[in-house]
C-alpha cells in the first residue's frame, strides 16, 4: 500500500496539523507544516510547524522541552490536514501559555454555551 501524499497545494503550501493526546484523546493544539516541515516531522519523530510569523521551522517544545512525541499520524480523506497522536515531553503544558492545550477560550455557538474550559494551568 502506498502513502497517502499530502496535499499542500491547498492552502498556499500548508496544510493544518492537529496534535491530539494518545492517552487522553483532548486536543492540545493546531498548527501548519509545509513540505519541508513534513519532512523534518518524519525524520524525527516530533512535531514540526512551519511558523507563519517567523517564516522558519518550529519544532514544538524544543525551547520549553515539551516537545510532541508522535505514537501514529494520519490524513483526512481529502488528504490536506494532518492528524498527529502524541506523547507530550516534559511537564505537559503544549500551550504558551502554561496550559495543557491551546484551546482554552470558550465561545457561544447556536444553542451551545460557552461553558468553562476543563483545561486549566496545571499547579
Amino acid at each position: 500500500m502506498t502513502e497517502p501524499a499530502i496535499d499542500f497545494a491547498k492552502m498556499e503550501g500548508l496544510a493544518p496539523g492537529i496534535v491530539q493526546d494518545a492517552r487522553t484523546g483532548q486536543v492540545l493544539m493546531l498548527g501548519f507544516l509545509n513540505e519541508e516541515s513534513w519532512r523534518k516531522t518524519k525524520e524525527t519523530g516530533f512535531v514540526t510547524f512551519w511558523s507563519r510569523t517567523r517564516q522558519k521551522l518550529w519544532m514544538k517544545g524544543e525551547t520549553s522541552g515539551n516537545r510532541l512525541r508522535i505514537l501514529d499520524v494520519s490524513t483526512d480523506c481529502d488528504q490536506d490536514a494532518l492528524l498527529f497522536r502524541v506523547e507530550v515531553e516534559g511537564d505537559g503544558l503544549v500551550c504558551h501559555e502554561g496550559t495543557v492545550s491551546c484551546f482554552t477560550r470558550p465561545l457561544t455557538a447556536g444553542t451551545a454555551s460557552a461553558t468553562p474550559s476543563r483545561n486549566e494551568a496545571r499547579a
